[in-house]
């Protein structure tokens, strides 16, 4: 089969990467790709919004099966375009991705079908914000309501935090249109967990359970990133809070969502808060996450290919989802001084003979030669008979892989071992 992934990150690579283990998948092409993907598949180039050419490419290329992985192009409607192009489509139509394309549609979901989350107000006039804002209790959460490249959430500290980001969204539209409606939150505490997905609309496989790490330094320290490691499995994520998830919000929301004419099919991201009164959403992603994608699939041992048709084909029920009881670890390295300014173009060396998975986000190919061209250049990712073994294997690995300016957290990890210690 010849298979069209839509999508050019780590997330994507490690897609790519376990659906080359499939048997049945004779070719794989990626739309755009990167330098480190097109080790392992055919870049197009194509942007991955530009939905009008990843569809006739799918068309004239006589794609078999595409797997749309990034947010904006599912929120664009992408898969409606490949679906009605003849070719099946793995991913949440337009209509479904809105619960992560429209914070404001989330929550009112939640809301209206008593699925846990946290208290919220919705504002598009910037003064009534303001003027909530003066009495709200502190701290608080402003999310702007559309796509925001993961950045659109600010917790706010103190109230001058808070106004400050109600400001930047609706004022200085830093985000564009998608600051115009803001959410304003509830703060709540406790560990967070994130919990990615299969659903064909009606059946929910969770898969292993995950810890991000987003802050650029140790100790959760410095600005927000795009995540600088992961692990899996989570080690708050026990059996009971698993139970507890599918009653309370997994399965509801699958019902929420049919009820609203809104089927969801493809992966759905949980992002979780275990407080004091039971699981809260936090926010719900339409897609496989990142970097929680480059621990989460080194560790599933069925046909990814096989996996994906049956969420969309509706048949999840009779399909074995099986994962491997190792755990793994993802060290990201990234370019000195981001998420702010950081200089790129420097050679990646990485030896043939690495003892672990690198899944490359941020790479081009020039001249024959990988060089970084981003923020978060690639992920090592490695696994462990315990979650120790992991941690340890991934750094070993991750040191044998040079460029100038390479940076990497040294604590990925650390808070799940501190947290399987005081749960034992």
């Amino acid at each position: 089969m010849k298979i069209l992934v839509v999508g050019g990150g780590g997330r994507e690579h490690a897609i790519i990467k376990s659906l080359k283990k499939s048997p049945r998948v004779t070719e794989i092409f990626a739309a755009p790709g990167n330098g480190g993907i097109a080790a392992d598949a055919v870049c197009t180039g194509i942007g991955a919004k530009d939905l009008e050419a990843i569809t006739n490419f799918a068309r004239e290329n006589a794609i078999d099966f595409a797997v749309v992985a990034p947010d904006d192009p599912l929120v664009l409607g992408a898969v409606d375009l490949l679906e009605a192009a003849g070719i099946p489509c793995f991913g949440p139509n337009k209509a479904a991705a809105i619960l992560e394309g429209s914070k404001v549609f989330s929550k009112d979901l939640m809301k209206k079908y008593n699925i846990p989350t946290a208290e919220y107000r919705v504002f598009d006039d910037m003064a009534e914000a303001l003027k909530y804002l003066e009495t709200a209790p502190i701290p608080t959460v402003v999310k702007a309501d559309g796509l925001a490249l993961g950045k659109g959430v600010t917790v706010a500290m103190t109230r001058e935090e808070a106004v400050e980001a109600v400001k930047s969204c609706m004022e200085d539209k830093i985000f564009g249109d998608s600051g115009s409606h803001i959410v304003i939150e509830e703060f709540l505490t406790g560990p967070e967990v994130s919990v990615l997905s299969f659903t064909d609309g009606n059946v929910v496989i969770p898969m292993v359970s995950s810890m991000d790490h987003k802050r650029v330094g140790d100790g959760d320290t410095g600005p927000n990133t795009g995540g600088m490691g992961t692990i899996a499995p989570n080690p708050y994520y026990t059996e009971e809070v698993a139970r507890q998830c599918m009653e309370t919000i997994f399965l509801p929301t699958m019902r929420a969502m049919n009820a609203e004419g809104r089927t969801f099919k493809g992966c759905l991201y949980f992002g979780l808060m275990l407080t004091e009164k039971g699981p809260k959403v936090i926010e719900y992603n339409c897609r496989f996450g990142d970097p929680e994608t480059q621990v989460v699939l080194p560790l599933l041992e069925s046909d990814l290919l096989t996996v994906m048709e049956a969420t969309t084909q509706g048949k999840l029920a009779e399909t074995p989802v099986k994962f491997s009881d190792k755990s793994a670890c993802c060290v990201v390295l990234a370019s000195n001084g981001y998420p702010k300014k950081y200089e790129s173009g420097y050679p990646i060396t990485i030896p043939a003979d690495l003892d672990a998975e690198v899944f490359v986000a941020g790479a081009k190919l020039d001249g024959g030669v990988l060089k970084t061209s981003g923020g978060r250049v690639l992920g090592v990712t490695a696994l462990g008979d315990t979650l120790e073994e992991a941690i340890e294997k991934a750094y070993a690995q991750a040191a044998n892989v040079k460029f100038e300016n390479a940076y990497c957290r040294r604590d990925i990890g650390a808070r799940a071992l501190q947290a399987r210690e005081a749960l034992k």
